[in-house]
């Protein structure tokens, strides 16, 4: 798949905008063996439980189109697998407030990337009204431009595949069917193009 895009003009460029989001899977234990899935954990999120897996994703900054995939098990912090989802060629990357010291991080060092991760909404609400501080709450607005384009995968994968809950059991299945459903957003959100140049 890459290939095909890459041959229509659509190759991965310099900039990279990494992303999570949560995959509910049942938290019943009405099933044969009585007990939930033993790869999926509960993590809060906005002072709310989810149960499940999380998918991660690293997105092309200038297409919008996915580039790495990663599964982990929904309590698994966000910067854990991030390195993961670089793809080795970008010169920036674009990250939310829960990326916070991504830079420090020691698989990160000498790769001769520039971050740009989100100020935290408190930090960033409490910025001075001065000629700084509005500076600094333009640069946050502009990272949240470039930020917006993770966000489009996610829609896709949840809305038109309808991949809002995991009905599979294992982690191993469901990375399958992530991978695929990465792949299908992607030429999805890529179409127009697609058929333009066909």
């Amino acid at each position: 798949m890459k290939a095909h895009l890459k041959a229509n003009g659509m190759a991965m460029k310099q900039g990279t905008i990494i992303d999570a989001t949560i995959i509910a899977a049942p938290s019943s234990t009405k099933n044969e063996k009585r007990e939930r899935d033993p790869e999926m954990h509960q993590t809060c999120k906005g002072k709310q439980w989810h149960f499940g897996m999380k998918v991660h994703i690293g997105v092309d900054s200038e297409s919008g189109l996915i580039h790495s995939v990663e599964t982990t098990a929904a309590n698994v912090h966000d910067l854990t697998p991030a390195a993961d989802l670089l793809n080795g060629e970008e010169t920036v990357l674009y990250a939310d407030a829960g990326y916070q010291g991504i830079e420090k991080r020691p698989d990160m060092q000498g790769r001769g990337i520039g971050f740009r991760v989100a100020m935290r909404p408190g930090k960033r609400r409490a910025l001075p009204d001065t000629p700084e501080g509005r500076v600094d709450d333009l640069i946050e607005t502009a990272k949240a431009h470039f930020r917006a384009k993770v966000e489009h995968p996610f829609r896709v994968i949840k809305r038109q595949f309808g991949f809002q809950k995991t009905r599979l059991r294992g982690m191993l299945k469901n990375r399958c069917k992530v991978n695929v459903l990465a792949g299908l957003s992607n030429l999805f959100m890529a179409r127009h193009e697609l058929l333009c140049k066909t």
